[in-house]
């Protein structure tokens, strides 16, 4: 395997980005590629800033059809073939669409293979592709380029591309592309390779060839340890003390030896008010009990107690502003951006790094929110599955998680008023 190629599948598989070239007599451009499965508002954001080009979703003809996607005119007159859709947005969990969080929203809802067309709304702000089906084997594109990388590092096939233009606007040539690669620390791979490897070996996952399989490595370290009896729990839990590379520490409530088998994990943001308080205003302490129940009932399982995470990242004195807005009529998302807040501010890779610690890999997933499960096989877990976690809503709490479900696309049952 040639060493572009083997470095560019690796970033891949790291959730990282490189730069893709083609054919001097065909566009003659390069595109930053990465996989859609770990589109984040940063890499989108970093592609907005520093490509300049139109952020595109690669998809399988099959993952098009399954989303119900119609080309975007009836006669393409591209003279390379590039076969677009009807541009599309996530149908919960975006505001306005354009912004980096809600595009990378958009990628993930619709590369998710288990995506239905009820998912996405068109118009939208991204833009998708339909693949050749023999990929870059039956057209020498960015779109089969991308989707086949991420077929080759064992990923889900479909990309995110975007053309890297100089700063007067100028579409970059293969001489200021290996620069701006070298800037950035990307690796550099061309269409062209994709096919040598694919013509000999098929368009598989690589196995062997020393790739490196472990994307990120461990950064914080527990600092304690000790069991601890819990009325929630049971009697046979321990509790291990994380820091993490910013110093906040973290809570693991850990059954049995999670490196063993695929434990069950929930992912739990702290909540004082719910957790420790008994608020009917949310679901968190309903959860946090109901979880550690079901772990402890479990032959392995870990609670990964996030601080930090307060009113979804926004800190408990402004989740109480909040709760005085939505008072007066306004959602939670409504709120948080009232107040010049995110919906959403959580970060989830001390999580990650708190997992690793204990030796998690492949894991069961406890959750409603897909957010969770997509930052975790970007940080590169196997999720086996994904159980829900629903508590009956209160009058209280209605409004709450009816907002949860419809604006921020979490798993939930409507529930009778």
């Amino acid at each position: 395997m040639k060493p572009s190629l083997k470095a560019a599948i690796e970033a891949i598989r790291a959730g990282g980005m490189v730069v893709m070239v083609d054919d001097e007599n065909r566009e003659n451009e390069g595109d930053l590629v990465m996989a859609a499965q770990f589109a984040t508002p940063e890499a989108i954001n970093f592609m907005v800033r520093e490509a300049r080009g139109l952020v595109c979703l690669p998809l399988e003809a099959e993952q098009v059809d399954r989303l119900g996607l119609p080309p975007m005119v009836t006669r393409n007159r591209d003279p390379r073939g590039t076969a677009f859709t009807v541009s599309i947005e996530a149908a919960t969990g975006v505001t306005t669409g354009i912004s980096a969080a809600d595009r990378a929203r958009t990628i993930v809802v619709a590369a998710n293979p288990a995506a239905m067309p009820e998912d996405v709304v068109s118009p939208g702000h991204i833009f998708p592709l339909r693949a050749h089906p023999e990929g870059v084997l039956g057209r020498n594109g960015h779109t089969e380029g991308s989707i086949d990388i991420a077929r080759l590092a064992g990923l889900e096939p479909a990309g995110v591309i975007c053309e890297i233009m100089a700063d007067d606007g100028s579409m970059m040539r293969l001489p200021e592309l290996r620069k701006y690669a070298a800037k950035h620390n990307m690796p550099v791979v061309s269409i062209a390779d994709l096919q040598e490897w694919c013509r000999e070996h098929g368009r598989g996952p690589v196995v062997g060839h020393d790739l490196i399989c472990t994307p990120v490595p461990a950064a914080g370290e527990m600092v304690a340890e000790s069991a601890l009896p819990s009325i929630f729990g049971g009697h046979d839990l321990r509790i291990h003390a994380f820091r993490a590379v910013d110093g906040v520490e973290h809570v693991a409530l850990v059954k049995g030896d999670p490196s063993k088998g695929v434990p069950l994990v929930r992912l739990h943001s702290e909540c004082v008010t719910g957790d420790a308080l008994g608020s009917l205003r949310c679901d968190c302490g309903a959860q946090l009990r109901e979880a550690l129940e079901r772990i402890s009932a479990s032959e392995s399982g870990v609670l990964v107690y996030l601080r930090g995470h307060e009113g979804r990242g926004i800190g408990l004195a402004n989740k109480i502003r909040a709760y005085e807005l939505q008072d007066h009529g306004m959602d939670t998302v409504e709120a948080n951006e009232a107040l010049g807040l995110p919906a959403d501010a959580r970060e989830w890779d001390a999580a990650a790094d708190l997992l690793r610690h204990l030796g998690v890999s492949s894991l069961r997933l406890l959750t409603n929110n897909p957010d969770k499960e997509s930052n975790l096989v970007r940080f590169g877990f196997d999720v086996k599955s994904s159980e829900r976690l629903e508590i009956e809503a209160n009058p209280f709490n209605r409004a709450y998680l009816a907002t949860k479900r419809t604006r921020m696309g979490h798993f939930l049952q409507e529930q009778p008023a």
